[in-house]
């Protein structure tokens, strides 16, 4: 299964950036989260949204080339494959100007009850909506 992509645009701010003068590995990771949520948001019935949050089982994120504070980034983001119990997604980070790669990622997603806070199972519906 693979789903549609999700994109959105954000700046690098200026406390983006670390001691080597570009954006610091952990901003990498929190734009992955970020358009991951987003993606859900925009997608996911209010319904679901109340009843399932997300927890990170894995992230695997690889440097290409480093991103400058003066960078508008495009964040792109996809579902692979998707399990009553898992959810894999892919996220690429790039240059809005010209598409160069920053990075890319593969995290794998557990849904949780939002109530008690244990695994629970995605729906057919909810996996049929982020994928195609």
């Amino acid at each position: 299964m693979s789903s549609a992509s999700f994109e959105m645009t954000v700046p690098v701010l200026p406390g983006d950036i670390d001691e080597q003068d570009h954006v610091n590995n952990t901003v990498y990771l929190r734009w992955v989260q970020d358009v991951a949520t987003a993606h859900w948001r925009a997608l996911a019935s209010s319904e679901a949204q109340a009843a399932i949050g997300w927890v990170v089982l894995r992230h695997e994120i690889d440097y290409k080339t480093p991103a400058t504070l003066d960078d508008k980034i495009v964040l792109r983001t996809w579902v692979g494959k998707a399990t009553r119990l898992t959810f894999e997604r892919f996220t690429e980070i790039r240059r809005k100007s010209n598409r160069q790669l920053f990075s890319q990622a593969r995290t794998l997603w557990c849904p949780i009850d939002v109530q008690t806070g244990r695994p629970t199972r995605v729906s057919a519906e909810v996996r049929e909506r982020f994928s195609t």
